[in-house]
């Protein structure tokens, strides 16, 4: 393939990454759908359904740094696929277990397999696809997300309720995994750094860690990546019981509105982001990143407001929270493809690694911890602003209702983040194709 041209196996190979992403956040979304089954059986507390849920985020983000390395020296098809077979196994294997300790064990295992993933997946996109046509492969990869949620929701449940066991949707879901994992390993390999505007050598990157936090502009976009999976994961655990306890939903209603609000607007949001960001990273050079900067802080307001909604508006809340959820989804499409073109094409997969563990171990794993903390906090002070002595479920709507500010709070700082890499996106990105030319030219 040419220099700065498109792989030929570009959009196949891009529609099984999509697929495999698909299944990767089903995967994920399985545990917390049949938590309540699973809680009955054993006996469990909300701190060790917290805990098995912190296991799993921990493992993946530490385990994606050594295979993040694996994946930028070694062969990314081959990572990927054991990771699939990997993850699949131990999915199946937590349909089998005899405890709460045998299920975390099972769930680390998961998150080792899953962990594999993201970082070779991206670096693989880097190589399909040129810098301008990026941000839309990048779109069309992460639909998988809300994709993923909206399967798990709807079908989960109903595997789940014809068998008659919380075990069989794991089982179920290890097949189509086995059969993704045969596929990755036919595929072709594009060379590293053979979607670039330039010739590069492929000898490895002395020092990589240090070399990469060199780059101004990937502090910033961690420091979004942490604020916006501070966001999202908090919305994920809370969304349905704030519903329940502040807006007074039934938990089928609650459940089908969270899927609305994280689920279908990922549809929208992925697609028209991917295309729009493209369209000005041509035109403009900090466009994709001034453009994420934006819509998050329109994201910001619109979920406050969404917040401010009177109880007996649910419609009113879910459909601002699900408009500002749609603008927070431009952060996906906009800095995932920018970090390709600041970072050394034989150091993205180590880059996504480093990127995903500070993201999920300060932002995934904190998340839900510090609004629970805060939400017990308040519920306890509006039972003492009471003068009541008990604490009841109405005091737990006010408290969880205040604690939930915190998304809003982190959505912003996710714009602040992303306007700063914005500002010294462009020097970082010539200093990568120096950098990689001039290594090429000594090769």
């Amino acid at each position: 393939m040419a220099s700065g041209e498109q792989a030929p196996n570009a959009w196949k190979v891009l529609f099984l990454l999509f697929l495999a992403n698909l299944l990767n956040f089903f995967d994920r979304a399985v545990p917390a759908i049949v938590i309540e089954p699973v809680r009955r059986e054993w006996g469990l507390s909300d701190f060790q359904i917290g805990l098995a849920a912190a296991a799993f985020t921990i493992t993946y983000a530490l385990a994606g740094l050594p295979l993040g390395r694996i994946a930028d020296t070694g062969s990314r098809k081959k990572v990927m696929a054991w990771g699939l077979i990997a993850w699949s196994g131990f999915t199946a294997l937590c349909g089998a277990t005899w405890s709460f300790g045998s299920f975390i064990a099972m769930r680390i295992g998961v998150g080792i397999g899953e962990a594999s993933y993201a970082p070779a997946a991206s670096s693989l996109i880097g190589d399909l696809f040129p810098a301008h046509k990026r941000a839309r492969a990048a779109g069309i990869f992460m639909l998988g997300l809300p994709l993923g949620l909206i399967l798990a929701f709807f079908s989960v449940g109903a595997m789940a309720k014809a068998f008659d066991s919380w075990r069989a949707p794991f089982v179920i879901a290890m097949f189509p995994g086995l059969i993704f994992a045969a596929l990755m390993f036919t595929i072709r390999e594009p060379a590293r750094g053979s979607a670039e505007a330039f010739r590069m050598t492929g000898a490895p990157v002395d020092r990589p860690i240090r070399a990469l936090m060199r780059i101004p502009t990937l502090w910033w976009m961690v420091a979004a990546g942490v604020a916006a999976n501070f966001a999202a994961y908090s919305a994920s655990a809370f969304l349905v019981p704030l519903l329940q306890r502040y807006f007074g939903l039934p938990l089928e209603s609650a459940a089908v509105s969270t899927g609305i609000i994280v689920g279908l607007t990922g549809l929208v949001g992925l697609i028209a982001g991917g295309w729009i960001t493209d369209f000005l990273h041509q035109r403009f050079e900090r466009g994709r990143l001034v453009f994420a900067a934006v819509c998050l802080a329109g994201g910001a307001v619109l979920t406050w407001f969404a917040l401010s909604a009177e109880r007996s508006a649910p419609t009113a809340f879910v459909t601002l929270f699900a408009l500002g959820w749609l603008l927070q989804y431009s952060y996906y499409t906009s800095l995932y493809p920018a970090m390709q073109d600041i970072v050394d094409p034989r150091l993205r997969a180590t880059a996504t690694a480093v990127f995903f563990a500070a993201l999920y171990l300060l932002g995934g794993a904190f998340g839900p911890l510090v609004v629970g903390f805060l939400s017990d906090h308040y519920a306890q002070a509006a039972m003492q602003a009471a003068g009541a002595s008990e604490m009841t479920e109405e005091f737990k709507a006010l408290g969880l209702h205040g604690a939930m500010i915190l998304v809003p709070i982190s959505l912003a700082a996710t714009s602040v983040a992303l306007w700063f890499a914005s500002r010294s996106f462009p020097a970082d990105a010539r200093a990568m194709q120096r950098g990689v030319v001039a290594a090429g030219a000594g090769a």
